[in-house]
């Protein structure tokens, strides 16, 4: 009768640590995933984020590179704690799943606030960023995002195109006659933001504001998703980890 209690026993802990190799394994890929979603938001959307006053959006992306990290490694430590069952290691990777589910929450909460208040920051800072700071000295970077914002979102101005009427680079002459940024033309070339017409440049209802903002909340719904997504996915490891360390209370350590 022992014996077959003892046997069960032993099987239990069997499938509890195959279970969480597999978690562990799907773990590490969820890992590779996070850590991706956030090197995108960071390298390849770096110069939006240049435009933003707020630096919430970078620390939701950088909460989730660090997170991406920490899960992969995580998930092979994980892997060693479960295979050579060593209680010592299991209660490590449990703290350490636990401050992965708090950094992942932390991620979903950080872009659920700034979502929440995103449309209010662009209306006050995005043109007086546009009309202050663009082909002005040291501003090269905001000057860069500007041409890339208008270009790839196919837009001209915060609100439109007339906003580049109170620009400091129109307005000092540092513009040669053009009355808007050749990145406003549906086909730029050299001075060709003379001619504000739409046949030439882009007139966007709403402006780049319009456009920034619905990309920048895609985004951030994509990193709150991510984050806590991963971190409900973790209960189950955190469960997992605590039975097998259960089954393994009488076997030394």
């Amino acid at each position: 009768m022992g014996m077959n209690t003892e046997k069960k026993d032993r099987c239990g802990t069997v499938c509890l640590k195959y279970l969480l190799f597999v978690f562990n394994f799907l773990f590490w890929l969820a890992g590779g995933a996070v850590m991706a979603v956030g090197l995108w938001t960071l390298v390849k959307k770096s110069d939006y984020i240049s435009l933003l006053s707020s630096r919430i959006y970078a620390v939701s992306a950088y909460i989730l590179c660090l997170s991406g990290v920490t899960v992969m490694v995580t998930g092979v430590l994980g892997c060693c704690a479960t295979f050579k069952e060593k209680r010592r290691l299991l209660r490590v990777y449990f703290v350490l799943l636990l401050c992965i589910f708090l950094l992942e929450i932390l991620a979903g909460v950080l872009a659920y606030i700034y979502y929440q208040k995103l449309s209010d920051e662009l209306k006050s800072n995005l043109k007086d960023t546009m009309v202050n700071k663009y082909e002005q000295t040291d501003q090269g970077h905001i000057t860069s995002a500007v041409d890339k914002l208008q270009q790839e979102f196919k837009c001209c101005g915060s609100h439109n195109s007339s906003d580049w009427v109170e620009s400091i680079w129109v307005r000092t002459g540092k513009s040669r006659e053009r009355v808007v940024p050749d990145s406003c033309c549906k086909t730029p070339a050299a001075a060709c933001g003379k001619r504000d017409h739409p046949s030439n440049i882009y007139k966007v209802e709403g402006g780049c504001i319009v456009k920034l903002e619905n990309f920048i909340m895609d985004h951030l719904k994509l990193i709150g998703a991510v984050g806590v997504g991963v971190a409900c996915v973790q209960i189950v490891g955190m469960i997992f980890t605590c039975c097998l360390y259960r089954s393994l209370k009488s076997e030394p350590y």
